[in-house]
């Protein structure tokens, strides 16, 4: 029985690339997810984790997923109610308090689980600089 889809929108399948256009009639088939109209699949290594996770029978619900870059609210703890850029540091998330008009910021570790993403219009100015960002923090 499940109480709330972990992925709603979504369904996934096996099927042969070449042959998709059955499954694009299919009622209520959108379009298949991929890049640049090319179908991609999603690792399997990625499937076999949520399927261990929802056989475990452990508690779990569908989350945001969150990227360093995104602007962020902290929801839980001393911290509730802040709101900052959450960035990824040799494996930790930390959110970064700016002070724009002093042009200086100061970044603090926090629980990835304690943060939620900030619902807001984003440029496409920022959404450069937001991946600028990403690719950043992952060299680092």
């Amino acid at each position: 029985m499940v109480d709330l889809p972990l992925f709603p929108g979504y369904l996934f399948c096996r099927f042969d690339v070449l042959k998709k256009l059955p499954i694009l009639q299919a009622p209520g088939v959108i379009q298949v997810v991929g890049n640049h109209r090319q179908p991609v699949p999603v690792d399997e290594t990625e499937i076999n984790a949520i399927r261990q996770l929802v056989a475990s029978g452990i508690p779990n619900e569908p989350w945001p997923y969150l990227e360093a870059g995104d602007r962020v609210r902290i929801w839980t703890g001393p911290l509730q109610g802040l709101e900052g850029l959450l960035v990824a540091i040799k494996g930790s998330h930390r959110l970064v308090l700016a002070v724009t008009l002093l042009q200086r910021a100061v970044a603090v570790e926090v629980d990835r689980a304690s943060v939620q993403l900030l619902e807001s219009a984003v440029s496409d100015q920022e959404r450069t600089a937001r991946k600028a960002l990403r690719l950043l923090c992952v060299t680092n």
